[in-house]
């Protein structure tokens, strides 16, 4: 049976990235894989001998002696425990997109483009990179590369050259995450499981994420893509910009919201989706108030709610990316079937035996990561390794898992949604900007080594 399900993921797994060619939705094989792998967990409980236990991150002693009830009891359990996690980041993710969505209605994001003066492509590259970097040490990488693509639209019109900014703000926000320890779920993992603290996070990842970031996007610089200007791809009419008194305030309280989740986890030590949740309320209530004020008899023919004015909370919902958050939904609950069984665990165990450098496991993990979620994969290491707080080995870990997800689209939270919003295909993005994302892994890798030889001198 176990034999099965990994055929089932590998198929489902293959569906997706032949997308295009297959013309399929990736969110049908990305459902029908997880709804398989578990009903073949549940026809086959009584054959399985290994469970791993997410909670605790560790396998579960004698779990092949328990009886069919007990399998069947601790599965649900399980299940229950994974659609949690899942609807944790999917929640948040529906947060961070309704805001953002709601202030594109007030068309908030003319204000951030109105800064950006630049039609130079290379310019416009770095102006970017550095917000995606910047960005998502303070809102997470996910956040940052949903608002940075918005924006995005609003400046370039061509796909085929946005696709390209696209590319290299996955590579630039994972960077960014990386070495924060709210900036990907990963360091939060860590973080939460006192494996790492802010302070010493910082001091070991700040140059090798930055170096990263910075060695891709310096040599796409220099390639054909960004070379020229945006003058035939920029948006000039100026009857398209509908920016109102109220478009400032609202880009300014979206993103000042979504700043203060962080701060409310902090003083809460609540999950980050409750504070996004507050966040949402809040941009809500002010769009509903602006929007009020903003009502005029000209406009009836809209859609209009039952308190007599236009919803923008309704018209924000409604432009939600539902595939792609069903997609990612999928993918991670079929990845935690995997999991489940410990097939993940006993992959990164064999590793560390096959292989007794451990910088080299923690690399082949980061590269791993881009194959499959990098969640599981530094869940197994938690188990896998006892290593006291602060020890190098979880930084360099947290470094290779939340940067080694650049090199597939699929690898990382972040490129999922780059995928969904921009229709980025597999192959191209596998072909175009994996050999860059694998270049700045490997050398923000190489400076991990050498900063923790120079601290640990």
């Amino acid at each position: 049976m176990e034999i099965f399900i990994v055929v089932v993921f590998v198929l489902g797994y293959l569906a997706i990235t032949l997308e295009h060619n297959l013309k399929i939705d990736k969110l049908i094989p990305a459902l029908i894989m997880m709804a398989v792998c578990w009903a073949a967990i549940a026809f086959g409980i009584d054959d399985f001998q290994n469970w791993f236990d997410s909670g605790q991150h560790k396998l579960l002693d004698a779990f092949g002696a328990l009886n069919h009830e007990a399998k069947l009891h601790l599965m649900e359990e399980t299940l229950l425990h994974h659609l949690g996690k899942t609807a944790e980041i999917l929640f948040f993710l529906l947060g961070a997109m309704t805001i953002v969505e709601i202030i594109d209605h007030f068309d908030g994001f003319s204000t951030f483009k109105s800064y950006i003066k630049t039609k130079n492509k290379k310019k416009l590259l770095w102006i970017f990179a550095f917000l995606a970097f910047i960005l998502s040490a303070i809102i997470d990488n996910l956040t940052a590369t949903i608002v940075l693509l918005t924006i995005l639209q609003k400046i370039v019109n061509k796909k085929e050259t946005r696709i390209w900014f696209a590319g290299m703000i996955i590579i630039s926000a994972n960077a960014g995450g990386a070495w924060s320890p709210i900036g990907d779920v990963t360091t939060t993992m860590l973080w939460i499981g006192n494996k790492v603290s802010t302070d010493m996070l910082i001091t070991y990842l700040v140059v090798p994420s930055l170096l990263c970031m910075v060695v891709p996007v310096f040599i796409a610089s220099l390639t054909k893509p960004f070379k020229g200007n945006l003058e035939s791809e920029i948006e000039v009419d100026a009857a398209e910009i509908h920016e109102t008194k109220y478009s400032p305030i609202m880009l300014y309280l979206g993103l000042g919201m979504i700043l203060f989740v962080p701060l409310f986890k902090t003083i809460t030590h609540l999950p980050p989706y409750v504070g996004m949740m507050l966040s949402l309320g809040v941009v809500c209530a002010f769009a509903e108030i602006f929007s009020t004020r903003h009502f005029s008899i000209s406009s009836l023919g809209d859609h209009v709610d039952d308190s007599g004015h236009h919803s923008p909370v309704h018209k924000s919902l409604s432009k939600i990316e539902m595939p792609s958050v069903l997609f990612f939904f999928g993918i991670l609950m079929a990845v935690a079937a995997l999991e489940s069984l410990g097939m993940l665990f006993h992959f990164a165990e064999s590793l560390n035996t096959t292989i007794p450098n451990s910088d080299v496991v923690v690399m082949l993990l980061g590269i791993g990561s881009a194959v499959i979620d990098n969640v599981p994969l530094v869940a197994a290491s938690l188990g896998m390794f006892s290593n006291e707080l602060n020890d190098p080995l979880w930084h360099f870990i947290a470094f290779s898992a939340g940067t080694g997800g650049s090199m597939l689209i699929i690898g990382s939270a972040a490129g999922v949604v780059a995928m969904g919003m921009e229709k980025i295909s597999f192959f191209w993005y596998f072909k175009n900007i994996t050999w860059l994302a694998f270049i700045g892994f490997v050398v923000g890798s190489v400076a991990f080594i050498i900063i923790r030889g120079l601290l640990g001198a």
